[in-house]
């Protein structure tokens, strides 16, 4: 990829240099959410016996981080269209680099958890404004089809880095390392933000600064995060879930029965008006959960039932980014341009799940040249070509005035996919493998079956969202 072809010029009026270096600065703030949450997953049996976590509460190093995440998504967005995108981006930069400060200090756990709770915020505050201000960058078709292929790569190979990485770091320098390096990262991240990136006018505090939805909004994205995550956890039960899942539904149906009826409310309900914006995202949520919850299985199978270690199970990820950068930085962006998103969505969705297909028939002693490494190859090749074009169409549904806050929808789509599908994908997972046990199964081959069956639920929600995407595109 050249300056050239991502700094042409176009109607938002920006020099090509400054462009591509403001794009440069928000996919590198991405890429640093993505590789930590899939670093500090590769390090979490360090930092157990480091702080003397329980099984229980080390699962609060990942899921502190997601709620605050996920909860606060869709009110950053919102924020960025009214005091401006640049101003909430280095804010969440900011606190997300001093945040991991704190967690690569930390001496306990409960400081460790806090950390991850800040980095969170921060994180959201960042994410939630980049893919807005992506598409002002570069509105015309092509230049932003090949902006999102960047992102995109940064995004779907963030993750299969961040597991070879972690390896590596883990077993060199230590757990605390997977925090230390986003400092420096962070601190150069921000002096070229604070010069690069365009301080746009925001609509304004009083165009749509509703605390109470915000409040509401928040407490229920968190607490249905929260009510996913804690299915895990040893104390809970079915009651349990139902009546935390209940109250995270009546918080966001309080939430929307008010900004139906306010002036200036903070979600502005016409949005999901566009057939094309609701759709892809709810594509989104599928894909995310499908390529998340594939991802942490795969991990596990490689290691539990293949015996590979941290440091070799994190090379062998290699194909998968590997694909994912021809296509999404190379081969997508073309094709998108002359064939459309929409095709190019129902392409990579293919691929997709061709390859989970492939890899639920894994047998107990699969060899990773035949059913490992061509999976991941073809499963990186999907994503390249599914996320770009799904991001597009989601943001192309909304308006200008609205691109924050489509930014922020569109990122907790993502988020909340990633929780879901983890959640669904590893329960399902652990409970046939119980049964497997129970059955008389050896524990090789119970592990197996119960990855498999995760594999295959994944594929059921690849295929749900290609059925989706005949729909998209048709206003």
């Amino acid at each position: 990829m050249s300056v050239d072809v991502l700094g042409s010029s176009s109607t938002s009026g920006r020099a090509a240099p400054g462009r591509v270096r403001s794009l440069v600065v928000l996919c590198v703030m991405q890429l640093m959410i993505i590789l930590d949450a899939t670093v500090v997953t590769v390090a979490l049996p360090t930092i157990q016996g480091d702080l003397g976590f329980s099984q229980a509460g080390l699962a609060w190093v990942m899921n502190s981080y997601l709620i605050a995440f996920a909860g606060l998504l869709l009110l950053a967005g919102r924020i960025g269209d009214l005091i401006g995108s640049k101003r909430v981006f280095v804010a969440g930069l900011g606190l997300f680099t001093a945040a991991s400060l704190l967690c690569g200090l930390a001496g306990s756990s409960e400081v460790l958890i806090g950390g991850r709770f800040l980095q969170g915020v921060g994180g959201a505050l960042a994410s939630a404004v980049i893919l807005g201000m992506i598409v002002n960058l570069y509105p015309g078709p092509g230049e932003q089809a090949r902006a999102m292929g960047v992102y995109s790569f940064t995004s779907a190979s963030g993750a299969s880095i961040g597991l070879i990485f972690g390896g590596v770091i883990t077993q060199t320098v230590g757990w605390h390392w997977a925090f230390l390096i986003n400092v420096p990262i962070g601190l150069t991240a921000l002096a070229f933000a604070s010069r690069f990136l365009a301080q746009e006018k925001g609509l304004g505090l009083g165009k749509g600064a509703d605390v109470l939805g915000a409040v509401l909004v928040t407490a229920g994205l968190s607490l249905g995060v929260y009510t996913i995550v804690q299915t895990a956890e040893p104390h809970a039960t079915l009651l349990r879930t139902l009546i935390l899942a209940a109250v995270s539904i009546l918080l966001l149906a309080a939430f929307v029965l008010r900004q139906a009826r306010i002036a200036n409310p903070l979600l502005s309900l016409h949005i999901f008006r566009k057939r094309q914006l609701t759709v892809a995202n709810v594509i989104v949520v599928l894909l995310f959960a499908a390529g998340f919850g594939f991802q942490f299985t795969t991990a596990l199978y490689v290691q539990r039932v293949l015996g590979y270690d941290s440091l070799t199970t994190g090379l062998a990820f290699l194909p998968a980014p590997i694909m994912n950068a021809v296509m999404s930085l190379s081969i997508a962006p073309r094709l998108t341009v002359r064939f459309g998103p929409r095709t190019m969505l129902k392409a990579g969705l293919a691929a997709f799940l061709v390859a989970l297909l492939w890899i639920s028939q894994a047998p107990v002693d699969g060899s990773y040249v035949v059913n490992v490494a061509p999976v991941l190859a073809v499963m990186g090749a999907g994503i390249g070509l599914a996320i770009p074009a799904a991001i597009m169409l989601a943001m192309s549904g909304a308006d200008a005035k609205d691109a924050g806050l489509a930014s922020g929808l569109n990122n907790t789509a993502q988020q909340a996919g990633a929780a879901v599908g983890t959640a669904v994908l590893a329960t399902l997972a652990a409970s046939t493998t119980t049964n497997r046990l129970a059955d008389g199964a050896s524990d090789v081959l119970a592990l197996r079956d119960g990855y498999s069956v995760a594999w295959i639920t994944a594929a059921a929600f690849v295929l749900a969202a290609l059925l989706l995407a005949t729909v998209v595109g048709r206003e």
